[in-house]
């Protein structure tokens, strides 16, 4: 089986990539051939509103016509068992960038005449992970969880299950000295070291699990 994985994040060295190469150890444990892609190594953009994969009488179902350096990662993707898909939270969102891909992966398989059949041929498992600053208690009020349910609904509805996983309260820089803070930063390299390998190995176990097929 074959799992596709989309990094979110500018950065290839930090928590968001950290948590996305313990899935993928997880899933190459368990059996998977993996492919890892950096979409901000893409130059692509979101959904042009173009309605080509909406049109009657179109040559192939669930396809993008624009045509750029995503396009090609897309026809890979029909041919994937497993994705998943880790973005940090910026600005209370996913990454721009990896919201332009999501409106692209998506889009085509979203069926106009019923949304409870999509275009996608089968179900497969997914994963989505979150990276983000702030610490669990401050999720209801920054209005978190609805963005979170909103994106791991739609990978659901559209690929049949999608399983969520948080890492909260990261670090953001290696020196805390040289940027604005509103805390202690000692007292956040404490809760990071503690918390964050816990993290990574919930992230080594969703990858195993969507290596195996899971389903929510």
């Amino acid at each position: 089986m074959k799992l596709m994985a989309f990094n979110g994040s500018p950065r290839k060295k930090w928590n968001t990539a950290t948590m996305i190469e313990h899935a993928l150890d997880g899933a190459r444990e368990a059996g998977a051939e993996v492919e890892l892609i950096n979409l901000y190594g893409l130059d692509f953009k979101g959904c042009s509103s173009c309605f080509a994969c909406k049109r009657h009488g179109r040559k192939e179902i669930g396809v993008c016509a624009v045509k750029d350096e995503l396009q090609p990662v897309l026809e890979r993707f029909k041919e994937a068992d497993a994705l998943l898909v880790g973005t940090p939270v910026y600005y209370s969102s996913e990454t721009a960038c990896t919201r332009a891909f999501l409106e692209r992966l998506q889009f085509p398989y979203l069926n106009y005449a019923d949304y409870s059949k999509p275009h996608f041929p089968r179900k497969i498992a997914t994963g989505l992970i979150y990276t983000m600053n702030i610490p669990e208690s401050r999720l209801e009020s920054f209005g978190y969880p609805p963005m979170f349910e909103r994106t791991r609904g739609d990978l659901a509805r559209h690929f049949g299950s999608c399983e969520l996983l948080l890492s909260l309260n990261t670090t953001q820089y290696s020196d805390y000295d040289k940027f604005e803070t509103g805390f202690d930063k000692d007292d956040k390299a404490r809760q990071h070291a503690e918390q964050f390998p816990k993290d990574c190995q919930a992230a080594k176990e969703l990858g195993a699990r969507l290596a195996r097929g899971y389903q929510s």
